[in-house]
């Protein structure tokens, strides 16, 4: 099950769960469509992994699958991802 991070890693931009503008990468870093496309280039400035659309989770779900409270902020690793 996805983490559903609450915010972009980059801007600190709120992500609620049903952001449509969400995007992640494998490990789950999460920021918003304009880091992520602006910004970073479409890769995770961590792993230099591929930034996808979050989906979202049924509003139905969240009660028994609550999203993450934990907000990763870090402006400072916020740099597209170096070629490797």
């Amino acid at each position: 099950m996805l983490e559903l991070r609450p915010g972009c890693e980059c801007c600190d931009r709120d992500l609620p769960p049903g952001a449509r503008d969400a995007f992640i990468c494998s490990f789950e870093c999460t920021y918003c469509a304009d880091c992520a496309e602006n910004v970073l280039g479409g890769a995770c400035p961590n792993c230099g992994g591929e930034l996808v659309r979050r989906p979202v989770r049924p509003a139905a779900k969240l009660a028994a699958n609550p999203p993450s409270r934990v907000r990763v902020f870090n402006p400072d690793g916020c740099r597209k991802a170096k070629a490797s």
